[in-house]
């Protein structure tokens, strides 16, 4: 029996956010545990939102391309989202759910075109290395502080982070304009922790966010982070983390008092995301701020029992 005009879009809409879902349950280590703490047509607008930032993200980082090749596959894929926002028809699943979810919940496209640009920020610092080993293919990859100072480092963040949570409220639900001024610095607690967490893997490719002169100020310097098996003391960088976590942490307040002004329904999950985050802020401080011996990160037990008390505070709110 044919589909009926109305029954093949639903069809296929609803194929779309299942491979939505799929992606973010594989691929979202935290964010997905707070999705789950949403009503299902909620969950799946962010799951097709994360699904766009991942591809997004795996054009960016993906070493067997010559920068150049993905600055070109990450303008297609936002001139292929642009399209698809516009109504033009598309075979990919993941472009079909966003620009449903972008439609449903009014989200601007220009947030979603800052997506994609604050992921060509990193690939820009790709081409550099590139072309200056293309100069000199003696010289190597050494790290490098890649902003001057905190607020260099802020419109990064702001432009891969706080502009995700200017897209997440708009799928929550909220009223009050001042929302959007919290869900930018609780993005950028967020990023804040990443970074902390995120050194020694970073420093590998080549990159370091701590800013120059927080790391002028303690005394540390890109070339420490050059051989981590060749007489690194991480205590060294114990005061430096230390400090970046601080300012972190007076981010996360702005994150807990976004909770109470977006839509009810929506602040469990919220509430999860600020936990998993900030908790894994603190599990790193415990370690000294040890975040080169190994990988620091909140376990699946863990970040479940969060996930129980957001639903419970839902129920009994």
């Amino acid at each position: 029996m044919a589909n009926s005009p109305t029954s093949a879009p639903e069809t296929q809409l609803n194929a779309a956010y299942a491979t939505c879902r799929a992606i973010a349950r594989s691929a979202a280590k935290n964010f997905y545990y707070s999705f789950l703490a949403l009503p299902k047509h909620k969950r799946n607008a962010l799951c097709a939102v994360y699904a766009f930032m991942r591809h997004a993200d795996d054009i960016s980082d993906d070493e067997s391309l010559h920068p150049e090749e993905r600055y070109h596959k990450l303008d297609e894929w936002l001139q292929n989202a642009r399209r698809a926002f516009g109504g033009e028809t598309t075979d990919d699943a993941v472009l079909f759910a966003l620009a449903d979810a972008q439609r449903r919940y009014k989200v601007p496209v220009e947030l979603f075109e800052k997506l994609v640009q604050g992921t060509a920020m990193d690939l820009e610092h790709s081409l550099a290395a590139a072309q200056s080993a293309a100069a000199d293919p003696n010289a190597g990859q050494a790290p490098v502080a890649l902003y001057a100072t905190f607020e260099d480092l802020y419109q990064y963040c702001y432009h891969v982070a706080s502009v995700v949570g200017l897209v997440c409220i708009r799928i929550f639900g909220y009223r009050d304009s001042h929302a959007e001024i919290l869900a930018e610095r609780c993005g950028i607690a967020f990023q804040m922790t990443n970074i902390i967490r995120d050194v020694k893997e970073d420093a590998a490719m080549g990159r370091i966010y701590l800013p120059q002169q927080d790391m002028k100020q303690f005394g540390r310097s890109p070339q420490e982070l050059a051989n981590f098996g060749n007489g690194f003391q991480p205590g060294k960088f114990r005061t430096l983390l230390e400090f970046e976590a601080q300012r972190a942490r007076e981010f996360y307040k702005s994150g807990r008092e976004l909770i109470e002004l977006i839509d009810y329904e929506s602040r469990p999950a919220l509430w999860v995301l600020i936990e998993i985050y900030s908790r894994l802020l603190e599990k790193i401080a415990r370690q000294n701020y040890d975040v080169f011996s190994e990988r620091v990160r909140l376990s699946s037990a863990e970040k479940l029992r969060v996930l129980s008390r957001g639903l419970l505070r839902r129920i009994i709110s």
